[in-house]
Formats: structure tokens, C-alpha cells, sequence
């Protein structure tokens, strides 16, 4: 199976947005890259791992993280982020895909998804905020990513909903919380030091 990580090129003000007011976009920046090495550290030794780019593969980040690190860089393509969830999970079945911005991920989770997608067709962990940082299929089901609030804290919801509509059986795995906000980066940091 087939580990799959969503990131992007860690461009000055296009990353870490939401940091951005109280942070400033250097801070943001940077924190956006610390998560990345951190969740390549934890799993790409461990998983067969593909770092999916956007908006390419060839910003020198990625590329520095593809010799550091052993993994495969490929393109996100589509127009949002339910059309590149669909695109990437399609590409390699059965897969697991995850953000970058998740620190609360433990290898076990990563491995807990594998052997949940052996019985179910799809496995999700939900956030804190309503949506989710991890989805896994055996196979795409295209129509899980269309008109859903990417970004709201509705994602979930309307995703389960449209698995009780398909009549498609998931497991969910413990919530996760991920990096959007000042107070997030300060939970990540204090986790750091324990």
C-alpha cells in the first residue's frame, strides 16, 4: 500500500495563510516546511511514500526532500482539492493520503489505516476542526470529493453522509488535530518539548 502526502511549494504567502495576521509570512513559511520534514521524517522510512506537489514537483523544497528523505514526487492535479484527492488516490490503489500539517499523526495511525482499508472500503481520521486529515481507499469513489465545503468545518459531515448514501461501509480511526492557527503552532511546540 501506498502512502500519499499532500504539500505545498512553500511559497511566501501562499502557505500557512491563516498564520500569516499574527505571524507574519516568514514564520508561516516556515513553519509550513517544518511540518512537511517532520511528517517525511516520521513515515517515509517506514511506508512507501509519495509526496504529492502542488503546485508542481520542481520547487527546490520538494526536491531537496525527494534526495533527503527516498520518496517519489508527483503532481497534484485539478481545480480543488476534492478533484486532487480523487487524482492521486486513483493513481495507486489501495492508498492512504494525508496532509502535511497533521503532528499529531504517529506511525501506528498510518499503519492502523492499512489494515483498517483490508475490510473496509474506505477509513478516514477526523480533525478537530470538522474536517479530516487522513483518507484511505481500496479503490476511488469519484463522487465522495464532488460539492463538498473543502475548508469548513462541514467536510466531515457531508463526507460521511455521502458514504451512508453510497451505502459504502468506512472505518474511522481516533480524531486528529492539525496546524491552522497561532495557537496550533504553540500546541505543536509544546508537544516538542515533552
Amino acid at each position: 500500500m501506498i502512502l500519499q502526502i499532500f504539500a505545498k511549494a512553500p511559497e511566501l504567502g501562499k502557505v500557512k495563510t491563516r498564520l500569516i495576521p499574527k505571524l507574519g509570512e516568514k514564520v508561516a513559511t516556515d513553519v509550513h516546511k517544518q511540518l512537511v520534514k517532520h511528517c517525511l521524517q516520521q513515515f517515509s522510512g517506514l511506508f512507501t511514500t509519495q509526496l504529492w506537489c502542488a503546485p508542481n514537483q520542481f520547487h527546490p523544497f520538494f526536491q531537496a526532500c525527494e534526495t533527503e528523505f527516498d520518496i517519489s514526487l508527483r503532481c497534484q492535479q485539478g481545480a480543488d482539492l476534492g478533484e486532487r484527492m480523487a487524482y492521486a488516490l486513483n493513481s495507486s490503489s489501495p492508498a492512504v493520503l494525508i496532509g502535511s500539517d497533521c503532528p499529531s499523526f504517529k506511525p501506528q495511525i498510518i499503519r492502523d489505516a492499512f489494515t483498517a482499508l483490508q475490510d473496509n472500503p474506505v477509513v478516514l481520521a477526523p480533525a478537530e476542526d470538522g474536517g479530516y486529515v487522513l483518507i484511505g481507499m481500496q479503490r476511488v469513489l469519484p463522487t465522495l470529493f464532488i460539492d463538498i465545503p473543502w475548508g469548513t468545518s462541514q467536510v466531515l459531515t457531508k463526507t460521511r453522509e455521502r458514504l451512508h448514501d453510497l451505502d459504502v461501509r468506512w472505518k474511522e480511526l481516533p480524531t486528529q488535530w492539525d496546524v491552522d492557527y497561532p495557537e496550533d503552532v504553540k500546541r505543536w511546540n509544546k508537544e516538542k518539548t515533552l
